[in-house]
């Protein structure tokens, strides 16, 4: 059975497979439990030509990565499965790798850009590709069952992917449009599962390397480096006189960059600099740029002069793969760093991110500062409006009214977003405007709106 931490009445997957505290929420025995789920759901019920099924099993580097990794494998291995077990690698890097040993599913063990305490367990199904959400719910509903209880000859054989890290390098290299030669990069490795595969990859490109953030111990993966903190890498690139940065976070899926003054790139400066890219080389299908509803304002304006089409979706980046999938497009992604290349990847790749940044650099003969200069960022300030009946916030009509008179005010020059949080009873009210003072004003009269409305106390984010 399932922990009995766990609520009953609540889903255990959230939008990024099931994660929490380690030895909190997330135990061994709970490992174990759905792994042997998961052997039922994405291993028996496949055709395997009479072997056993083959799961890809790798981890970031946290300290508890080591105990969770021997349950799930211990789970999987008795319920039948054969294991191979990639070691530290990033989350990208295993569902990569399940399609190329073309392994009948994947478990990835990490918690992303959250501290070490944390950790999550994700599969990938066939092809490396992230479970729907019914396949999720059945892996769920299979925990309370008997797991399957192979003897002899038919328990699952755990054995080390050897050539996993080099497998996955080869890949990356073969995408490259041009070699690094001659670029200075700054990598930021967030103590996390890029700290080995990442510094190589960029090295066997070419590119004359400095690494920060490449010593993991297990505590400290995301603490004070990566993504979520680029001081460092701002100024190491300064230091170094590098052409740019690039951070990753813990499981190294997503990519923030920093160009030769220290500026941040974002997400939505990434895609426009490789939406850009791929039209101009003809590769973009249907001149179309999938992202979200929080990219800025700005990649639209800059996307659209230049042909190119933006699909929005809802927040997540499981989000930007549905419609990708659906639409057969080859680029998407988020503001925070996930971007998407579905000619290379199923799923976001900080490392692979980074190197076609660099190699954009480096096919141009351009500074990133200058390749980032194709989109004008907007001004925008979010709002999150807390304690509100967040389901009555698309229907009240005061909250409509005074977001359609913001929106009259703005005209093409700035958007509203009002978006109910899906974990929290609070809204978040975003405003975009050709200045920071009329966002302010905008932002903060419509946030009084939804108070007044619906009663709630209020916290600004920028």
């Amino acid at each position: 059975m399932a922990s009995s931490k766990l609520d009953p009445m609540s889903r255990l997957f959230g939008t990024d497979g099931v994660r929490g505290l380690a030895n909190g929420l997330l135990t061994a025995e709970l490992a174990m439990q759905l792994a042997q789920a998961a052997a039922v759901v994405l291993g028996h019920d496949r055709a395997t030509d009479g072997k056993r099924p083959r799961a890809v099993v790798a981890r970031d580097p946290r300290a508890s990565g080591e105990f969770l990794a021997a349950a799930v494998e211990a789970g999987l291995s008795s319920s039948g499965i054969d294991v191979y077990d990639a070691g530290v690698l990033p989350t990208p890097a295993a569902a990569y790798l399940v399609a190329d040993l073309d392994a009948d599913f994947g478990v990835m063990l990490s918690a992303s850009h959250n501290p070490a305490p944390d950790n999550g367990i994700k599969f990938f199904a066939r092809g490396g590709q992230k479970l729907p959400d019914d396949v999720e719910d059945a892996i769920e509903a299979q925990l309370g069952k008997e797991p399957q209880r192979p003897v002899g000859a038919d328990v699952g054989r755990i054995q080390r992917f050897s050539d996993a890290e080099d497998r996955y390098i080869v890949h990356l290299l073969g995408t490259l449009p041009k070699r690094l030669d001659g670029l200075k990069v700054v990598l930021d490795c967030a103590h996390g599962a890029a700290s080995g595969c990442s510094p190589q990859v960029f090295k066997d490109a070419g590119a004359d390397v400095v690494v920060i953030g490449a010593e993991p111990d297990g505590l400290n993966i995301n603490e004070g480096v990566g993504s979520t903190h680029l001081g460092p890498l701002k100024e190491a690139v300064v230091k170094h006189g590098a052409d740019l940065g690039v951070a990753h976070d813990g499981d190294a899926d997503r990519c923030l960059a920093v160009d030769h003054e220290g500026n941040e790139v974002d997400g939505d400066q990434i895609m426009a600099i490789l939406a850009l890219a791929l039209k101009e080389a003809g590769k973009l299908k249907d001149d179309i740029l999938v992202a979200t509803v929080m990219s800025n304002l700005g990649l639209k304006i800059a996307l659209r002069d230049a042909g190119i089409t933006i699909r929005e979706t809802g927040v997540g980046d499981r989000y930007v793969l549905e419609e990708m999938r659906d639409g057969g497009y080859n680029l998407g992604g988020e503001q925070s760093g996930h971007v998407i290349f579905s000619d290379y990847a199923t799923t976001g790749d900080g490392v692979l991110t980074g190197l076609q940044l660099a190699a954009q650099v480096a096919l141009t003969g351009r500074t990133l500062q200058d390749l980032a200069g194709a989109m004008t960022k907007l001004p925008q300030l979010m709002i999150n409006v807390k304690g509100v009946d967040k389901a009555r916030a698309a229907t009240d009509e005061g909250v409509a009214a005074a977001v359609a008179a913001a929106e009259l005010e703005l005209g093409e020059t700035g958007r509203v977003l009002l978006r109910p949080s899906g974990t929290e009873a609070l809204v978040r009210v975003m405003v975009e405007a050709a200045d920071m003072e009329t966002a302010e004003r905008i932002c903060t009269d419509l946030a009084a709106v939804v108070k007044e409305r619906l009663g709630a106390s209020s916290e600004m984010a920028v």
